[in-house]
């Protein structure tokens, strides 16, 4: 699908990409794999293999297809560690997010509000 304006709003349990346009939007919402917890034998450490994280992110990235400019969102740390994610392994979509924003969980209905007026206001300065 090409839309000239895509929100994706991640955090580390899902990401949800809406295509907003003038007259309505589609959504669809990628799930993270399920908590894996690796237990190392002479360490109580446990953490997340990052190899899950690459795929969710490249899973949530591959939905903003036909996008010409990206609004990300989330309510923590997930939007950054994608942003980064996107530096190091798909620098070529890095000029299509025009925007980083802190959101909590808002409604879908919510999000596309605030696209439509973000976007407006961008469109309004270009």
């Amino acid at each position: 699908m090409t839309t000239a304006h895509v929100v994706l709003w991640i955090d580390h349990k899902e990401a949800k990409i809406f295509h907003v346009n003038e007259t309505g939007f589609d959504a669809e919402a990628v799930k993270a794999p399920g908590a894996h917890v690796h237990r190392h034998p002479q360490h109580t450490a446990e953490h997340a293999h990052p190899v899950d994280l690459n795929h969710f992110f490249d899973r949530a990235l591959q939905a903003l297809e036909g996008a010409r400019e990206v609004l990300v969102m989330g309510p923590g740390s997930a939007k950054l560690e994608l942003i980064k994610y996107v530096h190091k392994h798909r620098p070529g979509l890095e000029s299509m997010i025009v925007g980083v924003e802190t959101s909590d969980h808002p409604t879908d209905g919510q999000v596309v509000a605030h696209a439509r007026k973000y976007f407006l206001a961008a469109d309004k300065v270009r």
